[in-house]
């Protein structure tokens, strides 16, 4: 029986009392959520992680080889550095060398759940083949799928809703098809003329996640990857499709996220939050940024914590981590650390704007007051990064060199008090 269908029958299980201890929110509400859809319950042994409404939002990261760039190695540094920096979980999207060898070493080093995308093995393993992409059938799509769960993925990305209408719609865009699996899809159903089989198979699909107990993640294969295309009818014709695809899922007892955009201007990112909880029934909202602006190249990661903050704040759940290399390169371990960041503090500045005041925030208040360094490098979201800037320029004075002796703490402190 799967997690949303005990919580449905009232029961309350370990994960979700685990959830609601981290959460610090009751139990019956975990339950509840589990049940209506609203919550996902995510387990990588010992690591239990909650995702949905009135938790925490929170931060996902993506690793993966390339065809440049096959050192397994290097993802596993990428692996340690993301979750040294916070992530939640971590996502394997190699595409490089063997990409199931590559996600069961991480399926096996990760503290942390696991994501992936079965997709992208069927259509890479077949075009090493020397097949066309054209040649690689249904079935090995499907088998893709079963395989990835059978791992032990906790969550896996299906592109699902995207079919030959939302294809034809995409047409009419600067930038037609930005996802990857979205881009293997389109393709395949244009030279085919085919229907998408993940959509025309999705019934067993949702099987294969009951039998494994794992939630689907909706992939956003026709999301925006321009901000001239934001809102257009290709995204909101997927966006339908998803919540479709979601009902299917909640009847048969099965978590599901829904992904979504993208590059989006930020007066739309609410209303696009708002949006897809309704279409989607509440199902937790996963999004890649958004990207407030196109041309941030190499600060990228700030564009998307800028529209990660926003959509957080209005009711999304899930944050992928966009690095400062995004759009240029493979990232490095370091650039993935700091994307790891700058998506934690859009998640928290979010909790900070649904929950009210935040407890650490008031103690690094505190600390500051006091001068406290110990306890302010330990409650920063990013305390290496924190230390190394308090080092470069120490003076050995109890304030930072940025004041001095006219520190303002330093000062009100002698005259107020501490």
């Amino acid at each position: 029986m799967t997690r949303m269908l005990e919580a449905g029958r009232g029961i309350a299980t370990g994960e979700v009392k685990a959830v609601a201890r981290a959460e610090r929110v009751p139990v019956e509400f975990v339950r509840r959520g589990v049940a209506a859809g609203r919550i996902v319950v995510l387990r990588k042994g010992e690591s239990v992680l909650g995702i949905g409404e009135g938790l925490r939002a929170k931060v996902n990261a993506n690793i993966g080889t390339s065809p440049d760039y096959d050192e397994p190695g290097e993802e596993m540094a990428k692996l340690r550095a993301a979750v040294g920096a916070g992530a939640d979980t971590v996502m394997d999207l190699s595409i490089g060398g063997d990409p199931y060898a590559m996600l069961a070493r991480v399926l096996k080093e990760s503290p942390v759940p696991v994501g992936s995308v079965p997709v992208y093995s069927a259509f890479i393993g077949a075009m090493r083949g020397k097949r066309r992409l054209s040649d690689v059938s249904g079935d090995e799509m499907l088998e893709s799928v079963a395989r990835h769960l059978e791992m032990g993925a906790s969550f896996v990305t299906v592109h699902a809703a995207i079919t030959r209408r939302g294809v034809e719609l995409a047409r009419g865009r600067v930038l037609k098809v930005v996802s990857r699996g979205g881009c293997f899809l389109s393709s395949w159903m244009i030279q085919n003329g085919l229907e998408n089989p993940l959509y025309e198979n999705f019934g067993y699909i949702i099987e294969l996640a009951k039998e494994h107990d794992a939630a689907i993640s909706i992939g956003d294969a026709l999301r925006p990857g321009a901000i001239s295309d934001s809102g257009d009818a290709a995204m909101l014709h997927e966006l339908k499709l998803q919540g479709r695809l979601a009902r299917i899922a909640f009847s048969e007892g099965v978590g599901i996220i829904c992904e979504g955009p993208g590059h989006m201007p930020m007066g739309g990112i609410a209303e696009n939050v708002r949006l897809q909880k309704r279409v989607c029934h509440g199902a937790p909202y996963y999004v890649l940024g958004p990207l407030v602006t196109d041309i941030a190249a190499g600060h990228d990661h700030v564009a998307g914590a800028i529209g990660g903050a926003i959509a957080a704040a209005a009711g999304a759940d899930f944050l992928c981590v966009v690095t400062p290399s995004e759009h240029l390169a493979l990232p490095t371990a370091e650039d993935v650390a700091e994307g790891v960041v700058a998506s934690r503090i859009a998640a928290h500045a979010a909790d900070i704007a649904r929950r009210g005041r935040s407890g650490p925030d008031l103690e690094m208040s505190r600390a500051r007051w006091r001068l406290d360094w110990e306890r302010q490098l330990r409650l920063a979201l990013d305390g290496r990064r924190a230390a190394e800037y308090r080092r470069r320029r120490s003076t050995g004075s109890r304030a930072c060199s940025m004041c001095g002796e006219f520190c303002a703490y330093g000062i009100a402190g002698r005259a107020m008090g501490r």
